[in-house]
């Protein structure tokens, strides 16, 4: 009897196990959630807008005050005092902290380097007295051709026969276009080639340069280096040639503020570089400088009522169809085509409405760029009589 009595007790006591929990590791490491960040939509457009407004404001204020080196060292010296800011209270710098920068390497590199930016600043600005914005963008697609002949005289790359018949064509539109240009000047279609020529040979020795790892810059940290340098050469260049000429009454017919904002949009333009690369494609960076030079004939038209001929429509239209062709190659625009078409057959069919008025809206725009770029030839008395009712507000063309 005892022992069943101490059976029954003993099974009472034991403990039934209950479910239990999982514990969480305080020490384990939280996965952080994505940090918000703008549509690659966002930055193109923006990059686009800056890169045009800076030679819109650029061709605005010379038109006022004839000192496009002055101009040039005003922007490089507010990028040097905005680059020494940045590098100390922000992290956008932080690039240059892995470049073994050295007193010898800058006098050997950043020196020569930024002797040709500086001349490539100078005489695109120059040019900006001779020849219209809309020219200037067309002759600029000759850009990659001069990069590509300095690559092969620096023996950078072999000479391939192949991809220079490509970049061919974008002479051959080029030179269709200069023929089709009313307002010819000679002088500055010199200044705008020795621009392109002395950017081309700057392009191939950064790009010598940064072909060590240990030296790898984003364009911001190019321009912290490259800006101080270039700043003081153009500014003994404008000593010499226009600082004589200057007073204050150019800077006051300018306006300080103007200056000031054009200096501010310079800058926001080699910041916006940044992230426009960091955020997107080669493919989108081709397309985009593409939409942007078409943007900027198609303003200068607008606001300088620029004449644009048929011949020089043809002429570009060529030169950037080349221009793309040579950037991307033939399969990979195949490739894009079709992805393109692709997906604008399904916008169609999800948004058929939408589908037609961008294709009427696009047409329409097309139209008045066609009726606008003749209206000088066939109608001067009513371009006249815009300009009259405008009351001057429009610069002439340089």
């Amino acid at each position: 009897m005892s022992n069943e009595g101490e059976k029954a007790r003993v099974s009472g006591e034991v403990s039934r196990p209950e479910p239990t929990l999982p514990t969480v590791n305080p020490a384990a490491e939280k996965s952080e959630p994505p940090k918000p960040t703008f549509h690659p939509a966002v930055y193109v457009s923006v990059w686009i807008a800056l890169s045009s407004s800076v030679i819109l404001f650029n061709k605005h204020i010379l038109d006022y005050a004839q000192f496009p080196i002055i101009l040039t060292t005003w922007h490089l010296a507010f990028a040097t005092f905005m680059t020494q800011v940045l590098a100390r209270t922000t992290t956008l710098l932080d690039g240059r902290k892995t470049v073994k920068m050295t007193g010898r390497v800058y006098l050997r590199a950043i020196v020569p380097i930024g002797l040709f930016f500086s001349l490539s600043l100078i005489c695109g600005n120059v040019t900006y007295l001779y020849l219209s914005v809309a020219f200037i963008q067309m002759l600029k697609a000759t850009t990659p051709v001069a990069v590509l002949l300095a690559t092969w005289a620096m023996g950078m790359a072999p000479v391939n026969l192949k991809v220079l018949f490509n970049v061919a064509i974008i002479v051959v539109g080029v030179v269709i276009a200069s023929f089709g240009e009313i307002k010819f000047v000679f002088i500055g279609f010199l200044f705008q080639i020795g621009g392109i020529v002395f950017e081309a040979t700057r392009l191939v020795m950064v790009q010598r340069l940064l072909s060590s790892a240990e030296f790898k810059m984003d364009p911001l940290v190019s321009l912290y280096y490259f800006a101080p340098v270039c700043a003081v050469m153009n500014g003994v260049t404008a000593l010499f040639v226009e600082v004589p000429n200057l007073t204050m009454g150019h800077i006051y017919n300018v306006g300080v503020w103007t200056l000031l904002a054009n200096a501010v949009v310079a800058f926001l333009l080699n910041v916006s570089v940044v992230f426009l690369i960091g955020k997107t494609s080669s493919l989108v960076m081709t397309l985009c400088g593409v939409l942007k030079d078409i943007l900027l004939v198609a303003a200068s038209m607008m606001i300088w009522q620029t004449p644009v001929t048929p011949l020089q429509f043809f002429g570009y239209s060529i030169a950037l169809i080349g221009l793309v062709y040579y950037k991307l190659g033939g399969d990979k625009i195949r490739e894009y085509a079709g992805q393109a078409n692709r997906s604008w057959a399904e916008y169609g069919a999800n948004h058929p409405a939408q589908r037609k008025s961008i294709i009427i809206g696009a047409v329409v725009l097309i139209f008045f760029l066609l009726i606008g770029s003749m209206a000088p030839s066939y109608a001067p008395e009513s371009v006249d009589k815009v300009k009259g009712m405008l009351g001057g507000a429009t610069a002439g063309n340089a």
